[in-house]
């Protein structure tokens, strides 16, 4: 298969997946868009919003047209690392001898939704960390791999409710996107109110298998990006560093701590599938300031003086991408 026909089968693969999850999800087309980016670039997901605006929905339904293993965990404060891990329990062998035997936890999935996230203490979001980076756990003593491709799609209410506790910056910077799940519509909620109390469910065809996964998150490593695109990344990064020689005024004014090299790497990675969605082998620009939010508003550490003035991550990306 040349490179056009390549394009051109990952395009209609990523139009079918937008078109079966338009069948249940009504508008957040950004939403939906940046969830696609982030699993064809390999990457996990965090969804930011409140209650009852179709964050779940979206990640269960992600679940039913991707054709692999899709489990559920719902974070609690009482939720313990062994019950996403899994353990070692106690099994007897034939003979009457007793051994352990490893106990694998929901964690074990091609596809992990972890909802309302922010409702675990951090000993228990502590337990992803490695599950995320490595793609592996280590319990009972052994490093087990995870399957192949894995994501985890994990959604939170804004840290202000009562009854939630911030993700650890070390989780957070894990995460390839973070999408902010905003109010619909009055066209759209009325919509949502007709296909949800009048209509049936729709059936959900299966559009893509793990295999043809890994086979365009391949193809969109080897998509080319020229080297003052690059240079544009990497000056973005480097943007968001307070006192540097590269940082721009309002990081210094408003901000702890900038972006880390994972934030780089997510707007290159980001671009590119935006660039194969559209039907291009090249990196533009305009791919580049697109994922910017997503890929960085979770990776930098407001100053108390920006969160006194209610200054927002949003803020400072909009201002260093006009600069």
């Amino acid at each position: 298969m040349n490179t056009e026909e390549q394009i051109e089968s990952f395009r209609n693969a990523y139009e079918a997946l937008r078109a079966e999850i338009g069948k249940v999800i009504v508008g957040h087309h950004a939403i939906v868009e940046g969830t696609l980016i982030a699993v064809f670039g390999g990457g996990h997901v965090l969804l930011e919003g409140v209650p009852g605006l179709g964050k779940t929905l979206l990640v269960r339904t992600l679940g039913e047209v991707l054709d692999m293993s899709f489990n559920r965990i719902q974070f609690t404060p009482d939720l313990m690392p062994a019950d996403i891990l899994g353990t070692n329990i106690v099994m007897e062998a034939p003979g009457g001898r007793r051994e352990f035997q490893f106990q694998r936890g929901p964690i074990f999935a091609h596809l992990v939704l972890a909802d309302e996230i922010n409702r675990a203490t951090p000993k228990t979001q502590s337990a992803m960390l490695e599950a995320m980076q490595e793609k592996s756990v280590t319990a009972g003593g052994e490093i087990r791999k995870l399957a192949e491709p894995f994501f985890v799609m994990a959604t939170q209410n804004p840290i202000d409710q009562e009854g939630t506790y911030p993700l650890p910056e070390a989780q957070l910077d894990r995460f390839f996107f973070k999408l902010i799940v905003g109010y619909p519509s009055g066209e759209e909620l009325t919509d949502v109110l007709t296909r949800t109390t009048e209509g049936g469910k729709p059936a959900l065809a299966r559009v893509l298998s793990k295999e043809q996964i890994i086979e365009f998150q391949q193809l969109v490593r080897g998509v080319p990006v020229a080297s003052h695109v690059k240079d544009y990344a990497v000056r973005l990064v480097l943007a968001t560093h307070p006192k540097t020689e590269t940082a721009v005024p309002i990081s210094n004014q408003y901000l702890r701590f900038g972006s880390s090299p994972r934030g780089g790497q997510t707007l290159m990675l980001g671009a590119k599938v935006r660039a194969l969605a559209q039907g291009r082998f090249n990196v533009s620009f305009e791919d580049i300031q697109a994922v910017t939010p997503a890929a960085l508003r979770h990776r930098l550490i407001l100053n108390f003086e920006a969160e006194a003035e209610g200054i927002t991550t949003d803020h400072i990306i909009t201002q260093i991408l006009q600069d």
